[in-house]
């Protein structure tokens, strides 16, 4: 071999011990996630803590996730602020929960557009993107992902007429508009807080996803289960941007490999089926109904929550969107993936 190559070769040895030693002397942080929902949760299980695991095993260790469930840093709506500002290093966020601060991303969460909440996951989170840069800008943009839910009632509701009076606990803005529109009044609480609502009489009914009614113990307040995709509700993992830029080159790498659109449509599809397996546990328990509905009354809901469309098309134009643009967008990715209701 001759002195040349030698030194090459020398010198390419050098230079990937190197690699080796930086990336294996990454320095050693935690990322604070924090999350307003029962430790117990299913999407702990299908969603945050194989994320977490995900993200220390590629790191090698070096980035160490612990997880912050139950409002324990803060309120549901406060988890965007709290990611900006760094109370938490990561949230989980219901946009929805401040109604207005997000137009775009609430074209989203208009009614009876999703079908599937696995391949809409997906959908939402490609169509976003590049939203995010300036809808979101004070935070990192993760990724994003939603459930589909419907109406849970302590009496059974098969027409829209039938909202007119009602105190309804909504799932997010979006959703409190269509509330209004058909003439009931909106309970304003948060997840944790509904049961309770429900229970005092201060509500009477919650749009809520199937399996959540039950490991929120809400199955113990309603009875009646409307089967419809009345609505989705989406959310965002979104990180401090200080948090961020303070990692090494190949932590960054880990995260931008998980805050990714394959993230979104797994955690989208394992969450949104744990969710959607509740219908059937509910059909199956004594003294709950399942509430059917003709082809003509999904038409005449449909036809009744077409207002807040129009109402968020004026919104959205208000705040510098382009509405029919973005809302064409998403539901043409939607198409896309066959998630469209």
């Amino acid at each position: 071999m001759t002195h040349s190559k030698i030194s090459t070769l020398s010198l390419a040895v050098t230079l990937a011990g190197a690699a080796a030693t930086v990336t294996a002397q990454d320095k050693s942080v935690e990322l604070r996630f924090a999350n307003w929902l029962p430790a117990q949760h299913a999407l702990a299980s299908t969603g945050f803590e194989p994320w977490a695991k995900s993200v220390e095993a590629a790191s090698k260790g070096s980035i160490k996730v612990t997880l912050y469930p139950a409002q324990q840093l803060g309120k549901a709506a406060d988890h965007y602020d709290m990611a900006r500002d760094g109370i938490a290093d990561m949230s989980w966020v219901s946009p929805g929960y401040q109604a207005g601060r997000f137009p775009v991303f609430a074209a989203s969460e208009l009614p009876m557009q999703v079908a599937m909440p696995g391949p809409g996951s997906a959908a939402l989170d490609a169509w976003y993107r590049k939203y995010a840069e300036t809808e979101m800008k004070d935070v990192k943009f993760c990724f994003a992902h939603l459930h589909v839910g419907t109406l849970h009632s302590k009496k059974p509701i098969t027409d829209p007429e039938q909202i007119k009076g009602m105190k309804i606990r909504p799932a997010n803005g979006t959703v409190a508009q269509t509330v209004t529109q058909l003439g009931g009044t909106n309970v304003q609480v948060s997840a944790p807080e509904s049961r309770d609502a429900l229970e005092k009489g201060v509500a009477d009914a919650i749009t809520f996803p199937w399996n959540s009614i039950i490991s929120f113990n809400i199955d113990k307040a309603v009875k009646y289960h409307m089967d419809a995709r009345l609505y989705a509700a989406s959310f965002a993992w979104l990180m401090n941007k200080q948090w961020y830029e303070k990692l090494s080159a190949s932590q960054k790498k880990v995260i931008d490999d998980h805050c990714s659109n394959a993230w979104a449509d797994k955690v989208g599809h394992a969450w949104g089926n744990q969710e959607d397996s509740g219908r059937e546990k509910l059909a199956q328990t004594s003294g709950h109904t399942i509430v059917k509905l003709t082809p003509q009354q999904i038409d005449s809901w449909k036809k009744a929550v077409q207002p807040v469309t129009q109402q968020w098309m004026q919104s959205a134009e208000k705040a510098g969107a382009k509405p029919k643009d973005v809302l064409e967008g998403f539901r043409k990715e939607l198409a896309s993936r066959n998630a469209a209701y």
